[in-house]
């Protein structure tokens, strides 16, 4: 089973994030769910989905502990709560920032985690450029999909052109295949360090 947590504020799109991946890996044949934590329900605070993918139906329902694949939407939540706890050695970390985890002060979770796992993405920058606002949960799923494989960008951007319309669809599935392309010359540039 492929767990993953995805934390950041309300109004950025967390738990749409959630469920656009399951939707995606439900697309590409495999079993998912995907749900919410609130704290409280206001715009800004602190939010956090899982989403859990498996080949075999999912029969639990807990929050996700151990975490394969940890989104941070929101950078200001870094120092604020432990968002790593449940990481393990082959966990993979996706940051929402143009800064790299030194830059961020977070190089010590790292520590004994391959380098090319933990990477951080500009998706509130490309969100800008391509949707007009933002809220980086497309460009940020975008970048999970390229950095695990854990389904194909295919899926991923099919389940976008199901959650959004028109120009809405084609911005939203743009800002993913940025950030993928943006992942990959990343993780690539991490193999060769």
């Amino acid at each position: 089973m492929f767990q993953v947590r995805i934390h950041g504020r309300g109004g950025q799109g967390v738990v749409t994030a959630a469920e656009m991946l399951s939707v995606a890996a439900f697309l590409h044949g495999r079993h998912a769910q995907a749900f919410p934590s609130f704290g409280s329900e206001r715009m800004g605070a602190p939010v956090v989905a899982y989403c859990r993918i498996d080949t075999v139906p999912i029969r639990t329902h807990d929050p996700v502990s151990e975490v394969d694949c940890l989104v941070i939407q929101d950078p200001t939540l870094l120092h604020e709560l432990d968002l790593f706890s449940g990481l393990h050695q082959d966990s993979y970390v996706l940051v929402n920032s143009e800064r790299t985890f030194a830059e961020l002060g977070i190089n010590e979770i790292g520590r004994g985690m391959r380098l090319d796992r933990l990477l951080t993405v500009p998706a509130t920058e490309l969100a800008r450029q391509c949707i007009g606002r933002p809220v980086p949960n497309t460009a940020l799923l975008g970048g999970l999909v390229a950095m695990t494989d854990v389904v194909p960008l295919t899926a991923l951007l099919a389940a976008i052109r199901r959650r959004f319309e028109n120009e809405l669809a084609d911005a939203n599935a743009t800002a993913a295949s940025k950030a993928a392309a943006y992942v990959r010359a990343e993780r690539e540039a991490a193999f060769h360090a």
